[in-house]
Protein backbone atom coordinates (compact mmCIF):
# COMPACT_ATOMS: atom_id res chain seq x y z
CA UNK A 1 0.00 0.00 0.00
CA UNK A 2 1.84 3.02 -1.27
CA UNK A 3 -0.33 5.37 1.33
CA UNK A 4 -0.84 4.91 4.93
CA UNK A 5 -2.68 7.66 6.91
CA UNK A 6 -3.26 7.27 10.63
CA UNK A 7 -4.68 9.60 13.66
CA UNK A 8 -8.06 10.25 13.60
CA UNK A 9 -10.39 9.93 16.32
CA UNK A 10 -13.14 11.66 18.26
CA UNK A 11 -12.68 15.04 19.39
CA UNK A 12 -14.18 17.48 20.68
CA UNK A 13 -14.88 21.02 19.24
CA UNK A 14 -11.97 23.75 19.85
CA UNK A 15 -9.57 20.37 20.13
CA UNK A 16 -6.78 19.36 17.83
CA UNK A 17 -5.61 16.30 16.47
CA UNK A 18 -2.51 15.21 14.27
CA UNK A 19 -2.86 13.31 11.31
CA UNK A 20 -0.10 11.20 9.63
CA UNK A 21 0.46 9.63 6.08
CA UNK A 22 3.30 7.41 5.46
CA UNK A 23 4.20 7.09 1.89
CA UNK A 24 6.17 4.44 0.45
CA UNK A 25 5.85 6.16 -3.15
CA UNK A 26 9.63 6.99 -4.40
CA UNK A 27 11.58 9.22 -3.86
CA UNK A 28 9.10 10.72 -1.55
CA UNK A 29 10.28 14.06 -2.11
CA UNK A 30 9.55 14.33 -5.84
CA UNK A 31 5.79 14.12 -5.10
CA UNK A 32 3.06 16.51 -4.23
CA UNK A 33 1.94 15.53 -1.20
CA UNK A 34 -2.04 16.32 -0.50
CA UNK A 35 -5.04 15.90 2.45
CA UNK A 36 -8.30 15.64 1.32
CA UNK A 37 -11.99 14.74 3.19
CA UNK A 38 -15.14 13.56 2.43
CA UNK A 39 -17.95 14.33 5.00
CA UNK A 40 -20.80 12.06 4.94
CA UNK A 41 -23.24 12.81 2.21
CA UNK A 42 -20.67 14.59 0.00
CA UNK A 43 -17.97 14.73 -2.42
CA UNK A 44 -14.52 14.32 -1.20
CA UNK A 45 -13.10 17.81 -1.13
CA UNK A 46 -9.41 19.10 -1.23
CA UNK A 47 -8.22 20.56 2.12
CA UNK A 48 -4.20 21.04 2.35
CA UNK A 49 -0.87 20.52 -0.37
CA UNK A 50 2.73 20.97 0.75
CA UNK A 51 4.48 20.87 -2.77
CA UNK A 52 8.34 19.30 -3.17
CA UNK A 53 9.70 22.67 -2.39
CA UNK A 54 7.25 22.83 0.85
CA UNK A 55 4.82 25.73 -0.31
CA UNK A 56 1.69 24.88 1.27
CA UNK A 57 -1.53 25.32 -0.22
CA UNK A 58 -5.12 25.42 2.52
CA UNK A 59 -9.01 25.42 1.56
CA UNK A 60 -10.37 28.58 2.65
CA UNK A 61 -12.37 26.67 5.17
CA UNK A 62 -9.25 25.68 6.79
CA UNK A 63 -7.14 28.56 6.61
CA UNK A 64 -5.28 29.20 9.85
CA UNK A 65 -6.57 26.10 11.89
CA UNK A 66 -4.64 23.38 9.81
CA UNK A 67 -0.95 23.68 8.78
CA UNK A 68 0.74 20.82 6.93
CA UNK A 69 4.22 19.41 6.67
CA UNK A 70 6.31 17.16 5.77
CA UNK A 71 9.44 15.13 6.47
CA UNK A 72 11.45 13.36 3.47
CA UNK A 73 13.57 11.66 5.95
CA UNK A 74 10.48 9.80 7.24
CA UNK A 75 8.61 9.27 3.97
CA UNK A 76 5.48 11.17 6.19
CA UNK A 77 3.11 14.14 5.42
CA UNK A 78 1.59 15.67 8.51
CA UNK A 79 -1.60 17.30 9.05
CA UNK A 80 -1.67 19.13 12.15
CA UNK A 81 -5.58 20.20 12.76
CA UNK A 82 -6.22 22.59 15.41
CA UNK A 83 -9.57 24.80 16.69
CA UNK A 84 -11.83 21.82 15.28
CA UNK A 85 -15.23 22.33 14.19
CA UNK A 86 -17.81 19.83 14.15
CA UNK A 87 -18.17 20.62 10.51
CA UNK A 88 -14.51 19.10 10.01
CA UNK A 89 -16.00 15.77 11.05
CA UNK A 90 -14.86 13.44 7.71
CA UNK A 91 -12.65 10.88 6.37
CA UNK A 92 -9.14 12.34 5.98
CA UNK A 93 -7.49 11.08 2.62
CA UNK A 94 -3.60 11.33 1.90
CA UNK A 95 -2.85 11.69 -1.65
CA UNK A 96 0.47 11.74 -3.39
CA UNK A 97 0.93 13.64 -7.42
CA UNK A 98 4.08 13.12 -9.36
CA UNK A 99 2.67 16.35 -11.39
CA UNK A 100 1.92 19.58 -9.39
CA UNK A 101 -0.92 20.93 -12.01
CA UNK A 102 -4.44 20.42 -11.01
CA UNK A 103 -4.06 19.95 -6.86
CA UNK A 104 -7.55 20.68 -6.03
CA UNK A 105 -8.47 17.77 -8.25
CA UNK A 106 -8.65 14.38 -6.53
CA UNK A 107 -8.50 12.74 -10.31
CA UNK A 108 -4.84 14.68 -10.83
CA UNK A 109 -3.77 11.96 -7.84
CA UNK A 110 -1.32 9.30 -8.30
CA UNK A 111 -1.58 7.70 -5.08
CA UNK A 112 -4.29 7.14 -2.14
CA UNK A 113 -4.35 6.64 1.36
CA UNK A 114 -7.16 4.49 2.95
CA UNK A 115 -8.67 7.10 4.79
CA UNK A 116 -8.50 7.54 8.36
CA UNK A 117 -11.90 9.05 10.04
CA UNK A 118 -11.94 12.27 12.30
CA UNK A 119 -15.13 12.83 14.27
CA UNK A 120 -15.89 16.50 16.04
CA UNK A 121 -18.23 16.83 18.80
CA UNK A 122 -20.28 20.05 19.61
Amino acid sequence: VPLQASGGGLVQAGGSLRLSCAASVVPFSSYVMSWFRQAPGKEREFVSAISRSRSQFYADSVKGRFTISRDNAKNTVYLQMNSLKPEDTAVYYCAASYSDIGLLIDNSYDYWGQGTLVTVSS
